[in-house]
């Protein structure tokens, strides 16, 4: 509880209030984003079936509101995320590359999450900036952030860092 009032807090205190945001949960398969997205809306963590289908949840961080959109990481799945926005790197790389260059993206945030450094040979954060590489080619800001949602921590640093960029 602790983590979810800070991280409030430190909304609050940044003057985010009354403000709406889109966020797309996009990864591959396996990677944690209904997780995640559940842990923000009810501060449960809850073994999950793959996602098969869209879904979308309005959620509530600090004052700002939310609706997230979690579209599935299966490869069938991947050829519906264009339609939501106007230990694979490789894989995870080219599904990063070519949102990235995407120009109906050009200017968006991108937070990624490395998630699962709870388990023991899990890649270190220098390891995935270097297989993700330079994103130069992309205008607008982006950063990574190492968590565990299973533990609950990272991704509300990486949340503070996105919320400077909703307007």
């Amino acid at each position: 509880m602790f983590l979810v009032d800070w991280f409030y807090g430190a909304l609050a205190s940044l003057g985010l209030w009354q403000k709406e945001a889109k966020i797309l949960f996009l990864g591959l398969d396996n990677s944690g984003k209904t997780t995640l997205l559940h842990m923000l809306k009810d501060e449960r963590l809850v073994q999950h079936q793959p996602t098969q289908h869209p879904t979308c949840e309005e959620l509530y961080v600090g004052n700002i509101k939310l609706r997230a959109f979690d579209l599935g990481g299966h490869q069938i799945a991947r050829r519906v995320w264009k339609d939501y926005y106007a230990k694979r790197f490789m894989e995870s790389k080219r599904e990063l590359d070519a949102l990235l260059s995407d120009e109906s993206l050009a200017t968006v945030p991108f937070l990624v999450l490395g998630n699962k450094i709870d388990i023991p040979d899990a890649a270190s954060e220098l390891e995935l900036r270097h297989c993700f590489g330079s994103a130069a080619y992309h205008e607008g800001p982006i950063e990574v952030f190492m968590c565990s949602i299973v533990r609950k921590m990272g991704y509300g640093e990486g949340f503070r860092w996105l919320s400077k960029y909703i307007k």
